[in-house]
């Protein structure tokens, strides 16, 4: 990922929210509804070593190797929306890691950009063992960020939530869609993206098909976006096509969008998937994928949970636990090593001190957005 200019990460946080602030004297806080200048936040999340930063780069149209992302990386793109106008500016963070440091959420999931956020979930196709794991951890901390974000900056201080905080459901669902009561949308614009469909085609035919069947319905029930991507260029000019949707939309961007989606819809699981939020159902996607077993024989508490169980005893799951719950290595005394350890040790010092100052700085920001 590029380095972004000279100034922290911090200082350029600071920036973005000073900005908002400023612009919210004129819009009421809303950069959506502003005729100038607009920003969106499109945030990375998915499978270790998925290629969230290839597919990142390839949709920024930047032409350099993709390199591992350690923990947080942030870079942004710009478009003018027409000629002699300002550009709109879409901040885009990512996170590496997997489910490993899902905690780190919390720093691109805020209160001030949660109405122009929108989440990018990249699965591995080609490790469906540790897919819905990794699925399921990640979108329920990214939903109880925006949850908490809002409920705005003053939440635990007995603020009341303002209207332009409140929480919002994408309108991904036609009023007359079967499905409307049956599925729990993700509260802010969600696309998935099955990366690695070049190695996904050489699977067996019947495990194609359960996985495609799974993210379908996946997909579906949180009012997603679903594409399968790769090295092609065809996908990733698709792929592209969503992500910038989300960065840059305008309603004439939209609508070419549409009109153009409508005629590639493709839910072939010999081909790729791509199926836009609200153009699939259940009565298409049909029942999980069981064959081998009585579907019967399984207590689920849930359809979610029923595909979860279904899922799994094709692919059985590999953990995906929090780094917490395992043993740290570091600690263990058969590895002890004296000077090793002692810089270890102060690296964590140093790491928990970073800690304590970033989450200062965010309160302060937090505080003075709320005296402006």
């Amino acid at each position: 990922m590029p380095k972004i200019s000279h100034d922290t990460l911090w200082e350029l946080a600071a920036s973005e929210v000073h900005s908002r602030e400023s612009g919210a004297d004129d819009e009421e806080g809303d950069t959506a509804s502003n005729p100038g200048i607009g920003e969106r936040t499109v945030f990375f999340i998915g499978s270790k070593a998925g290629g969230k930063t290839t597919i990142l780069l390839r949709c920024l149209d930047r032409d350099e190797p993709a390199k591992p992302t350690l923990a947080l990386e942030y870079t942004f793109g710009r478009r003018a929306r027409g000629h002699n106008t300002p550009k709109d500016i879409a901040h885009f963070w990512e996170l590496g890691g997997g489910t490993l440091l899902s905690d780190l959420i919390q720093i691109p999931i805020t209160a001030q950009n949660v109405r122009t956020l929108s989440v990018v979930l990249v699965v591995d196709l080609s490790k469906p063992n540790v897919l819905w794991g990794t699925t399921e951890r990640l979108l329920q901390v990214a939903r109880a960020q925006v949850d908490r974000a809002c409920s705005g900056p003053g939440q635990g201080e007995g603020r009341p939530k303002q209207p332009s905080q409140q929480r919002r459901i994408p309108g991904t669902l036609n009023k007359d869609h079967p499905d409307r009561e049956l599925i729990d949308p993700f509260p802010v614009p969600l696309l998935v993206i099955g990366s690695k469909f070049d190695v996904f085609q050489d699977f067996d035919s019947e495990k194609r098909k359960a996985i495609c069947k799974t993210l379908r319905f996946l997909a579906h029930y949180h009012g997603a976006s679903l594409i399968f991507s790769s090295k092609s260029e065809a996908l990733i000019s698709k792929t592209r096509g969503f992500v910038n949707h989300l960065a840059f939309g305008t309603d004439r961007v939209t609508l070419v969008l549409t009109l153009s989606i409508r005629k590639t819809v493709s839910t072939d699981p010999s081909k790729s998937l791509i199926i836009p939020a609200g153009m699939d159902s259940l009565s298409q996607i049909g029942s999980p994928p069981a064959s081998d077993f009585d579907i019967g024989t399984l207590h689920a508490r849930s359809p979610l949970d029923l595909w979860k169980k279904v899922f799994e005893k094709i692919f059985p799951s590999e953990s995906t636990s929090d780094p917490k719950d395992l043993k740290d290595p570091a600690k263990d005394p058969q590895y002890s090593e004296a000077k090793i350890d002692s810089m270890r040790a102060q690296k964590d010092q140093e790491l928990e001190q970073y800690k304590r100052n970033a989450s200062k700085s965010w309160r302060a920001m937090d505080l003075e957005s709320q005296r402006s």
